[in-house]
């Protein structure tokens, strides 16, 4: 029987580098809160600058690299979808809600025809 693939991060590095985005990203969030009577452009050029720091090293390990690859086959195979035209899309949209209502009304009469059946019917309470 075949093992599972289980990603880890191996190497210390990746450990480092990951550590290291994680408290950038915490510093980013305390560096913005401490430094409330400063002005706002400030707060938000050192939370955005933290930020940053911590998105660039996280993309320098294994699972950002890993991050990267997915996100670019994910781009790939979007264009490769075929979008409908906008009278296809027109006519699908109005099909769903056509749907939705024929719907909407079997489920009306159906609880309504239960509702007679109990309580009118079986029960006998008359409203």
């Amino acid at each position: 029987m075949a093992q599972p693939n289980v990603e880890t991060v191996s190497t210390s590095a990746d450990k480092a580098k990951l550590g290291a985005a994680g408290i950038a990203f915490l510093a980013a969030f305390a560096a913005y809160y401490l430094l409330h009577s400063q002005e706002l452009w400030l707060r938000v050029v050192a939370l955005v600058l933290l930020l940053g720091l911590s998105a660039g090293l996280f993309l320098l390990t294994e699972p950002g690299k890993a991050l990267i690859a997915y996100t670019r086959e994910s781009v790939r195979e979007v264009r490769k979808v075929v979008w409908p035209e906008r009278k296809e899309a027109i006519q699908m949209t109005a099909i769903v809600f056509g749907f939705v209502i024929l719907m909407a009304l079997f489920l009306w009469i159906t609880d309504k025809s239960l509702e007679w059946l109990l309580y009118d019917v079986i029960l006998g309470w008359k409203k």
